[in-house]
């Protein structure tokens, strides 16, 4: 028997906190050491924060997790230095006559594929070195624009100068580059107050647990075989091929495109694999080792 957990904890993670500090809260809470996170949340950002643990962490480089959905709040007529309430007020305009009209035009803009220009403050890695690192020391940081899609940028409701939005995208899109974009576009300039992720790839805020439901229920949000069911195409095997499989030997092709998991007659997930030179190839075996 295996005691150690294996599966995906999806953390609905508070404000003031790093990913990285979730991960070690979590450490304590579940007892191992054994946990990654995929798809990072800036410190002011709330919501969905994926967590793998035990052999689940094995998953966190092949979910397709591309696709991300938020919550989010932006203030016009106010320009910060990381675009962001959590940087400095550079410049202050009146905002208040800026019409409906005006910015649902400036949002259309902004929808679909773009080039979007990251925020200085990133984590994106210059000639090896963080770009908010080289912010912090002093240096002037310029990033290049880069493809993204915005597949809804839409507003929900609008206080004043503050207007309440919902916002899918590909990964690697900033909300706040959003913020300061739409506030460029409408001469005010403008940055964000608030950003909540509702979604990231298949998983939702229906599958998160906030920290204090985690440390007085411990335990994984998705067994590995629900995490690799729910992300994954699944193709169910016999014993021998499962067996197989767990060997990390071959199989006849499946004809599925990407990445799918394999489960043995037990329901158990032996393995993600791959169509590949007309095999279906382990890309990575999740069947604990034989004890």
């Amino acid at each position: 028997m295996h005691a150690e957990p294996a599966g995906l904890v999806v953390v609905d993670k508070p404000g003031g906190m790093t990913s990285h500090d979730v991960v070690g809260r979590l450490r304590r809470i579940l007892k191992t050491r054994k946990i990654g996170h995929a798809g990072t949340l800036d410190p002011m950002a709330t919501g969905v924060l994926v967590c793998g643990v035990g052999r689940a962490t094995k998953l966190l480089g092949h979910l397709a997790l591309d696709t991300k959905s938020y919550t989010a709040t932006i203030r016009l007529g106010v320009t910060t230095t990381t675009d962001d309430a959590e940087g400095e007020i550079v410049a202050t305009v009146d905002a208040r006559g800026v019409s409906d009209a005006a910015i649902a035009h400036a949002m259309d803009a902004l929808t679909g594929d773009i080039m979007q220009v990251p925020s200085s403050v990133s984590a994106i890695k210059i000639d090896g070195r963080r770009a908010y690192a080289l912010v912090r020391a002093g240096e002037e940081v310029v990033l290049p624009p880069r493809p993204v899609t915005v597949s809804e940028f839409m507003l929900v409701a609008r206080h004043g100068t503050d207007l309440d939005v919902e916002v899918t995208c590909s990964s690697g899109t900033y909300v706040r580059a959003l913020a300061r974009d739409l506030g460029a576009a409408l001469g005010v300039g403008g940055h964000l107050t608030a950003l909540r992720r509702t979604r990231v790839g298949p998983f939702g805020l229906e599958h998160a647990r906030t920290l204090e439901d985690l440390e007085a229920a411990p335990g994984v949000s998705l067994s590995l075989d629900e995490a690799v069911s729910t992300a994954f195409p699944r193709h169910d095997v016999n014993d021998v091929a499962a067996a197989d499989v767990a060997h990390g030997r071959w199989l006849a092709p499946f004809g599925d495109e990407g990445v799918y998991g394999v489960f043995g007659p037990d329901g158990h997930v032996v393995a993600l694999m791959r169509d590949e030179g007309g095999k279906a190839r382990p890309v990575v075996v999740l069947a604990p080792a034989a004890s």
